[in-house]
């Protein structure tokens, strides 16, 4: 059969998103049918440039060609396929299922990563990801993606067509698709690298129509066949519509003889001649069941009304009656698009009053077996907007945090804007919306209306409704900044839940773990650690249970945080394990990764560790950089700033603690931030600036502890101990008090410096003494490296003391940091989105005109963005900002040759 619903080799369904979820076909499966050989075709693609285009209208035969080619040419292993479902507008899915496909192949099973679903991924990254993966690739891999024309996400086809242009040449493209796709292939064209294949070639000779017909036991004179391919014009689906009904019918010859297969009447002779020759049964099911994109035996039972519906599937599947199965087992298929959308027409026809209740009963079937969006759709095709509410507002949170957030925006796009405003339940989804996009003015205004519709809930999903009213509470909190705002929303959205509400669900796993999630790390910012820790460990425990390692993910990330506050090499422990779960699941790049890198690279910098923790600090860098985020930046220039400090490059931490100045807001590091801002411009001799600086802080900023601390650095660096040791007395008697315990180690240390230089020996012992009973237990060194004393420290080891050798360690480290290497400063001024998307354009050959052209934007612009990130990178060409970033890894690396 030519057309798409013959399988003739391994095409793997989807397996995130709005497709059915059904096993893989194994390599190699083969369609029971006989399939046309086609050589003239075959080596055509053989022969073909990196990227091939197969661009025909439906029924043209477009994949079952590429199927049978594959097969021909033993490529099973080396070709990935990737079929689109209907009207794809979801990067992220759509990348998914690039994934999966590449590492179903034999090459990109030992290259390429495994992903899981996660709310966060960036189609931009992934495209990275998948360049990064295949670098290093040196045998040909076919990526080949069916129905092409469904990816309706303009994003989606940007970052297509840029891993399109640099991907390495071994990297082959095969695109299917009924109308040609703005990728830019004009440029390939020119460079020969694209090969097409149109409607043209694809028409079947007469020879090839012989060859079908015989397939399906058909015999005809020659005379007849040429006949048939002139009406025909050599269509696919035609043809195959022909043998169907050749087959066994009366009067062959007649029918060759009448038979028209344009696309203009097809209609009327596949209900003629295939449709009105089925039994009863078996045309109810096939009209029933077209309104499904994908069907198995109980659910085209129940739309038909009748019994056996998988055994008649699979009997058409046999007879190659525009019938595919999507698993080994067959108990998954689906209809060529051109014989559904008949089928849909002669339904409306026959049973116009039919379709709603069919509809229904598909979304409760698909609800009820975990198939929440297919079930949605079903519900707005029946417009029963109540259902397709209570449906998407009874899942959103399994779809927010599977990564689909893109596609309950197009869910939302299937109710009347009016709806949107009345149902309690649906504003507030979209007012959560708008703040994934973005749009927090919007997303106020929709929740204030989701509040008002609240009463007008009926009172058995009143519960559901102010659980997500509390969740859009809750994040447009976050957004916001208030910690205590956030902490409290997290409480009352808990509290909402566990209030009884006879005969309504309680607030789902995932929900629930999300909140004490967001209440563990909101006390965490706000100094309640105690109460952080136990609603972080009770959300952590129930993601295992209920199998969510994403929010597993979060919880260890915020956990490492608290402990960086209070054990340091617990810190690095769970950090660790945040990471190893990451790389486990393939969130590398995701901004929590970043998370649990900076905060490894922090904990072994308190440790001294400086060269391991320039790694870690470098990899959360590239992280922060690629989200744009300004929270989370700033958090890296924090820590950056600290490293930098700690060996003693006082302009490199300036500029890093500056820029976290900038960006840092509310956040709860600027207090501490503070401090550290003295300690750099003392290093750096700008006493004065110092000194008029501390006089114009308000009195109460001054007498916090960590600002005495500060105090005391610059009155030792103006060499008046006297006054350094005043100044740190309330500190070390409690009174004021700091943030950490750990300041009161640098308290102690600064006490001890002090008095040594008083000429009070013992003073300074007992002072250095308390300070390494602090620092040992926390593991926390950096303060030794930051005010070194080594030769008061080295005076120790000749006392009484209990840390000889923490002593030794503290002794090694400052003789290591001060031998160490200097090594390259990585880039410091952060990149914005606009200036990352040019950014990953450069390694390609597309001029500035180009490029603007693929992002939608002016000329000017580009070049606007091209000259900042030659600044940023401190590049002066195209080739050294190329180079520059690779080696940041903000880029891929080159591919190797092929």
């Amino acid at each position: 059969m030519a057309g798409k619903g013959i399988t003739t080799i391994n095409e793997p369904a989807a397996d995130v998103g709005d497709s059915i979820k059904v096993p893989l076909m194994p390599p190699g499966h083969a369609a029971r049918a006989a399939v046309v050989s086609r050589p003239e075709l075959y080596r055509r693609l053989d022969e073909a440039a990196r990227v091939m285009v197969v661009s025909a209208p439906p029924g043209s035969g477009k994949t079952v060609l590429l199927r049978s080619w594959i097969s021909h040419a033993g490529l099973a292993d080396q070709a990935a396929w990737v079929p689109l479902g209907p009207d794809e507008r979801d990067p992220q899915r759509f990348w998914l299922s690039v994934l999966s496909s590449l590492r179903q192949t034999a090459a990109g099973a030992a290259l390429v990563r495994s992903l899981t679903a996660a709310p966060d991924l960036d189609g931009w990254a992934l495209v990275e990801r998948v360049l990064t993966d295949l670098a290093p690739l040196g045998q040909p891999l076919w990526l080949v993606i069916d129905d092409l024309h469904e990816l309706r996400s303009d994003e989606a086809r940007q970052q297509l067509e840029l891993l399109v242009l640099r991907a390495p040449k071994v990297l082959r493209f095969v695109l299917a698709t009924r109308h040609d796709v703005r990728l830019g292939l004009h440029r390939l064209r020119l460079e020969g690298e694209l090969t097409e294949i149109r409607s043209t070639d694809l028409r079947f000779t007469v020879s090839e129509a012989r060859q079908l017909l015989s397939g399906a036991s058909v015999r005809l004179p020659d005379r007849l066949v040429t006949l048939l391919v002139d009406r025909t014009e050599g269509w696919a689906a035609g043809l195959r519509l022909a043998a169907l009904s050749l087959a066994g019918h009366p009067d062959p010859r007649r029918f060759a003889a009448e038979f028209s297969g344009s696309e203009r009447t097809v209609a009327e002779y596949l209900l003629a001649e295939v449709l009105d020759r089925q039994p009863e049964q078996v045309r109810r099911l096939l009209l029933r069941t077209s309104i499904l994109e994908q069907v198995n035996g109980d659910l085209a039972d129940l739309v038909s009304q009748g019994s056996g519906a998988e055994k008649v599937l699979q009997d058409l599947e046999e007879a190659n009656a525009f019938v595919m199965s999507l698993d080994a087992s067959r108990t998954w298929f689906r209809y060529h698009h051109l014989f559904a959308g008949l089928l849909q027409l002669e339904l409306r026809r026959t049973e116009p009053g039919a379709v709603t209740g069919l509809h229904e009963l598909a979304a409760g079937w698909l609800a009820e077996h975990g198939f929440p969006v297919e079930a949605t759709r079903h519900a707005q095709a029946a417009q029963d907007w109540q259902l397709a509410s209570a449906l998407l507002a009874n899942h959103w949170s399994g779809l927010h945090l599977g990564g689909q957030d893109a596609t309950v925006h197009a869910l939302l796009a299937g109710f009347p804007s009016g709806l949107r405003r009345a149902d309690a339940e649906l504003a507030a989804v979209v007012a959560v919306d708008e703040l994934a996009h973005g749009s927090i003015e919007t997303a106020q205004q929709y929740l204030a209306v989701a509040e008002g519709q609240a009463a007008t809930v009926p009172s058995g999903r009143r519960r559901n409704a102010q659980v997500l009213v509390g969740m859009a509470r809750l994040l447009l909190a976050g957004r916001s900044g208030d910690q205590r705002a956030r902490a409290e929303e997290a409480r009352r959205l808990l509290a909402v839940a566990d209030a009884p509400h006879e005969g309504q669900p309680g607030l789902s796993g995932e929900l629930q773990a999300l909140a004490l999630l967001e209440i563990g790390d909101a006390e965490t910012w706000t100094g309640r650690i105690d109460q952080a820790e136990p609603h972080l460990e009770q959300a952590i425990a129930l993601a295992r249970r209920i199998e969510r390692p994403y929010l597993e993910f979060m919880g260890l990330t915020y956990q490492a945080e608290i402990d960086l506050n209070r054990t340091i090499p617990r810190a690095e422990e769970r950090s660790r394990q945040a990471i190893e779960l990451a790389e486990r699941h393939g969130w590398t790049d995701d901004l929590f990764a970043g998370f649990a890198t900076m905060t490894l690279g922090s904990a072994l910098s308190w440790q001294g560790r400086l060269d391991e923790a320039e790694d870690w600090v470098q990899r959360a860098e590239r992280i922060f950089r690629a989200e744009a985020n300004p929270a989370s930046a700033m958090g890296g220039y924090f820590v950056r700033g600290q490293l930098e400090l700690a060996r003693g490059r006082f302009a490199d931490a300036l500029t890093a603690l500056r820029t976290a100045e900038r960006l840092a807001g509310p956040h709860p590091l600027a207090r501490p931030l503070q401090a550290w801002l003295v300690y750099v411009l003392v290093g750096l001799g700008e006493i004065d600036q110092v000194e008029a600086g501390l006089a114009a802080l308000p009195e109460r900023v001054r007498d916090r502890g960590e600002m005495r601390i500060a105090e005391a650095v610059l009155r030792i660096a103006q060499e008046d101990p006297r006054a350094a040791t005043k100044a740190l007395a309330p500190v070390l008697a409690g009174s004021a008090r700091v943030g950490w315990r750990s300041w009161l180690a640098e308290g102690f240390l600064l006490d001890a410096i002090a008095a040594d230089l008083l000429g009070d020996p013992g003073a300074a012992g007992r002072a250095l003494e308390r300070a390494l009973d602090i620092a040992e237990p926390d593991g926390a060194l950096m303060w030794f490296l930051l005010h070194p004393a080594p030769e008061l420290i080295e005076r120790q080891t000749g006392r009484q003391t209990g840390h000889a050798a923490l002593i030794a360690q503290i002794l090694g480290l400052l003789t290591d940091n001060k031998l160490a290497p200097r090594k390259p400063r990585p880039l410091l001024e952060p990149l914005s989105r606009s200036e990352l998307r040019v950014l990953r354009y450069l390694p390609t050959h597309l001029s500035a005109q180009e490029i603007a052209g693929e992002l939608s934007v002016s000329t000017s612009t580009v070049k606007t963005h091209m000259r900042n990130l030659y600044v940023k990178l401190g590049a002066h060409r195209r080739a050294e900002a190329v180079a520059q970033a690779r080696a940041l890894g903000l880029l891929a690396p080159s591919a190797s040759p092929g």
